[in-house]
């Protein structure tokens, strides 16, 4: 359970991060948009696990190892914007969010049950 303090050290996290995403993020991935879905933080601030969701791209895999191998720019980003609200800017690990495909195959799943013609109940 995360304490309020992770919480919202966390929210301020995804919200800088992501306005370091939409304005620099076409450097290292263009015409691709990130979506960060959610921020963990570990108790003493020193972590966030970073959630990532991306969208117009053929293989999500080669754009997460693409954001972990820009992840030190990234940092320095977000230290700047954050500077005068904390002591110690957190180490990134970037994962990725696959909750968008998952919901996408249970769709599939769920169509593809209610199309099978259905037998009839025997009493």
């Amino acid at each position: 359970m995360e304490s309020t303090r992770q919480q919202k050290f966390a929210g301020v996290i995804q919200k800088e991060l992501a306005q370091v995403f939409q304005r620099e993020g076409t450097g290292f991935l263009p015409d691709t948009l990130v979506t960060i879905t959610m921020v963990r933080v570990t108790p003493d601030l020193a972590i966030a696990r970073v959630f990532l969701s991306f969208f117009n791209i053929t293989n999500p895999t080669l754009a997460l190892n693409t954001v972990t191998a820009h992840a030190g720019e990234i940092r320095y980003k977000l230290g700047m914007k954050i500077r005068h609200q904390v002591k110690t800017v957190p180490q990134l690990e970037f994962y990725l969010d696959d909750t968008s495909e998952y919901v996408q195959r249970m769709d599939k799943l769920f169509d593809k049950i209610s199309k099978e013609p259905r037998q009839p109940d025997e009493e």
